[in-house]
């Protein structure tokens, strides 16, 4: 049997220096963690941190039809793109089950680029290629390509010394195109998986080392950031993690996610979705903190007050920030209510918490 080998992103080599504790993820060999979670995390949020996500998969579609494809297969209304905006949407199958969520760029009229989860690439650029009746470009540029995420409040000082673009001028959920630390052709984009604002960095792979190297001269507050504090940061924030808070199971309105979905325009799934929002859903996804000394992880059972099992949960942590255990999960509907009580079952013990709106965290 051929033994398959993680991928290696563009900035491997540095995470290597930095003495990061490396994993397999998504077929990706990535940093877990650098100086630990805890400080990681604190330091996003006090500070700044750059987390390598060049695994996040970046697929281009052009041609005439391109705004049609996207359109059909994403929930938002990509009418309301201009180009040099960014929008949050999902993809979902014929059952209303959520394929993926992804950001949808608008280069130009009739280009666009959907950055999506890792794991779910060869899914989702298949689904896409199924979908393409337009006779369309759709290429999965990944590979060639690398992917910064410089998060937390002092990003706008680490990164304007490094551009002549003005970043105070790129509003969230918009991106410019243009030279950053002498490279060209770099997308630098305000958006992010944190919740403590900053900008993420599209570019070519040769461009990698130059990049890095150049985030880090004469700066002594940046630090890496690895996936377990990338998760802690999201999860105070109440952002859905693909694999644990949403699948193809899940629809977005059993996720929370309808804000995402414009049901005024067509697109795959909206039938099912329409029912969905008509007659209600069984389940709901919640946020929850504990109101006495436990760690809810994934998987554990929701109990009523009553001791009957109402749900599941699909993430949990103790925050590195609030220093209380917090988490998401499914119940059912009836019991979905913010301020409802809630047990979390932990090594067979009944842990009291209560259902809270989202974020967890707020600046």
């Amino acid at each position: 049997m051929e033994l398959i080998l993680d991928k290696k992103t563009p900035f491997h080599s540095f995470h290597k220096e930095h003495n990061a504790k490396l994993i397999s993820f998504s077929g990706y060999e990535m940093p877990i963690q650098y100086k630990g979670i805890n400080f990681e995390h604190n330091h996003v949020r006090n500070s700044v941190g750059v987390f390598d996500v060049s695994h996040m998969a970046q697929i281009l579609i052009n041609g005439n039809n391109a705004f049609d494809l996207v359109q059909k297969i994403t929930t938002n209304d990509i009418s309301k793109l201009v180009d040099g905006k960014v929008q949050y949407s999902c993809m979902l199958n014929q059952d209303g089950g959520i394929i993926d969520d992804l950001l949808v760029y608008q280069i130009k009229v009739n280009s666009y680029m959907l950055v999506v989860n890792a794991a779910n690439t060869k899914k989702d650029f298949d689904w896409i290629c199924l979908n393409n009746t337009f006779g369309l470009e759709v290429v999965n540029v990944t590979e060639d390509r690398g992917l910064l995420a410089i998060q937390g409040p002092k990003a706008n000082m680490i990164l304007q010394r490094l551009t002549n673009i003005d970043l105070n001028n790129i509003s969230y959920y918009s991106f410019k195109i243009g030279e950053f630390a002498g490279c060209q052709d770099i997308i630098i984009s305000n958006t992010g998986y944190t919740g403590s604002g900053g900008f993420e960095l599209y570019l070519d792979k040769k461009f990698a080392s130059k990049i890095w190297k150049s985030l880090f001269i004469n700066n002594d507050i940046l630090e890496p950031i690895g996936l377990a504090a990338r998760d802690t940061l999201r999860l105070e924030m109440g952002y859905c993690l693909y694999g644990n808070d949403i699948n193809e199971s899940r629809s977005p309105v059993e996720a929370g996610l309808s804000w995402i979905v414009n049901m005024k325009k067509d697109f795959v799934g909206k039938k099912i979705i329409a029912n969905h929002i008509r007659f209600g859903v069984n389940e709901k996804l919640v946020g929850f903190l504990m109101e006495e000394k436990g760690v809810p992880r994934k998987d554990y059972n929701i109990l009523n007050e009553s001791g009957e099992n109402i749900g599941v949960v699909t993430s949990g942590t103790l925050s590195p920030l609030l220093k209380i255990g917090l988490g998401m999960g499914y119940v059912l509907t009836d019991f979905a209510n913010v301020n409802s009580i809630i047990f979390i079952v932990i090594r067979g013990k009944k842990i009291k918490a209560k259902i809270v709106k989202t974020p967890f965290y707020e600046k």
